[in-house]
């Protein structure tokens, strides 16, 4: 995710009058909640007391925010490197839930350009052929090795590969 996280900002009083009037606020450029919901504020200062609405959003895992809400990890997620962000979004958007950002990165065990890429890299790296003579290496099945070793895990297939977890 490398393009600027953003979320539009109406309120309920426009919306409920037929207005869709509001802005896109940069989430970099808000570091904190307090920060983001000033300048929220600031944008419908014609309103006594506006209700925000969050009517869209872009560049931000759809499971941290709503429409009348943005989750408090939003800000933890904000504060990770891009690598990061990117394991965190693809947990959320296949495995959900309200775990925290540690947790998820925690059970981040490895990323692939592919599933069949992920178990070569495993095999490899785990020395399961070493013992093997290697005229008799190549009838190991990856394929079927992979289908029982995806069973104990979840893999996030996301536009830029495959991303592991325990």
């Amino acid at each position: 995710m490398n393009a600027e996280p953003r979320v539009y900002v109406g309120t309920y009083a426009k919306y409920n009058n037929g207005s869709i009037a509001g802005a896109w606020i940069s989430l970099d450029e808000h570091g904190d909640a307090d920060s983001f919901h000033a300048a929220a504020r600031t944008l419908h200062k014609s309103e006594s007391d506006p209700e925000l609405m969050f009517q869209d959003a872009e560049n931000i895992p759809d499971a941290l925010y709503g429409e009348s809400h943005l989750d408090d990890r939003i800000w933890e997620w904000l504060a990770l490197d891009e690598y990061e962000r990117d394991i965190v979004a693809a947990w959320l958007d296949h495995v959900g839930g309200d775990d925290s950002i540690d947790y998820i990165i925690d059970c981040h065990i490895g990323n692939a350009d592919s599933w069949q890429d992920y178990v070569y890299d495993w095999v490899d790296a785990l020395g399961i052929l070493d013992s093997m003579p290697e005229n008799l290496r190549f009838y190991f099945d990856y394929e079927a090795f992979g289908r029982d070793l995806r069973g104990d895990l979840t893999v996030a297939e996301t536009p830029k590969g495959v991303i592991v977890f325990s």
